[in-house]
């Protein structure tokens, strides 16, 4: 046994040879990205009964800032965007939000996620056709073809046939007096593969006591977070379902901020909702589903690294078709 104070003095040259050793060992190392080639991504939507809009514009880098002027900034004027359903091409134009007003305006906020007055002002484009006959219609195949600067992207996606809201409710849970989440009960189809996605909209204009008293509670449609799924669990059954209110990207509404109001995520009694259950197909659903468990896992140390599923050829993003079955509900106990 070595006396303690040898111990001691050992350990401490030990100690300080390692930290020495560690510090000898560290270097500085700097890494250069390399750059990478420019994407071009589509963002856009045809429902049924509504005209196709589009989007079209540069994708941003993982590190830049998203924000509605980037948007603007991202788009791409002078694309040749051509719909073709059953061999008729419907060439679309490009109409900007400086210049849409009413039901057009509140469409293209819905399908960029901005508040109307935002769209407004930043003047934000999108490709879309006035023709009548080029509207969503059920069981029909639409196929884009887009061709910018010499590049060509390419996308088709298919309008189901909706399935009709069997009952839909509100109902207050546990100890909420007056705030509560819809319901809802469907009888699946028995073929499977079946995909839906859910939107509301509070149609109800808000009153007198709120500091944005005299304006409609949302805009347009909002899809809360996890808003698609799909019959793997129930198909051909009957099946019921709750939602919770979703938020508008970009909201500043007091009702929507989730630190500060009890009412964000919740309908209230007394709110008129519009509600759309809409059908869509497979690769649509795994496209959405794709982005919203990316938003779910944001920060999550155990999250897997995953991309977008995209049924964009030649570039990114998400072509979508939606059979729409609607309800209104009145959240009355």
């Amino acid at each position: 046994m070595f006396p303690s104070s040898f111990t001691r003095t050992a350990f401490t040259i030990l100690f300080c040879s390692g930290f020495l050793c560690l510090e000898s060992c560290e270097q500085s190392v700097e890494i250069e990205l390399p750059e990478a080639s420019e994407l071009y991504m589509i963002e856009g939507n045809i429902f049924e009964g509504e005209p196709p809009l589009v989007f079209v514009g540069k994708a941003q880098g993982y590190f830049e800032a998203v924000d509605a002027s980037s948007i603007a900034e991202s788009f791409l004027p002078g694309a040749e965007v051509v719909m073709t359903v059953d061999d008729e091409t419907f060439p679309l134009s490009a109409l900007c939000t400086g210049d849409l007003t009413g039901d057009l305006l509140e469409a293209v906020a819905s399908l960029l996620g901005l508040p109307v007055e935002l769209l407004s002002a930043l003047n934000l484009c999108v490709y879309t056709t006035v023709d009548p006959t080029a509207i969503g219609q059920v069981g029909k195949e639409y196929a884009l073809d887009i061709t910018i600067n010499d590049r060509s992207m390419s996308a088709v996606t298919f309008i189901p046939e909706p399935v009709p809201l069997d009952s839909v409710w509100w109902q207050t849970p546990g100890t909420q007096d007056s705030l509560g989440v819809i319901y809802a009960t469907i009888n699946d189809p028995a073929s499977p593969g079946d995909a839906y996605r859910w939107f509301a909209q509070r149609v109800n204009i808000r009153p007198d006591w709120d500091p944005l008293a005299g304006t409609i509670k949302d805009a347009n449609y909002v899809a809360p977070l996890g808003s698609v799924f799909d019959d793997a669990f129930f198909n051909g059954l009957a099946f019921e379902f709750s939602v919770f209110r979703g938020v508008a990207p970009g909201s500043t509404a007091w009702d929507d901020d989730f630190s500060q109001s009890p009412e964000a995520g919740y309908f209230k009694l007394g709110d008129t909702v519009a509600v759309r259950l809409c059908s869509i197909d497979r690769q649509v659903f795994q496209g959405l589903r794709s982005y919203e468990n990316l938003i779910l896992s944001q920060g999550s140390p155990f999250a897997l690294p995953a991309n977008m599923v995209t049924n964009v050829e030649g570039g990114i993003g998400l072509w979508a078709g939606y059979g729409i079955a609607q309800d209104t509900v009145i959240c009355v106990e």
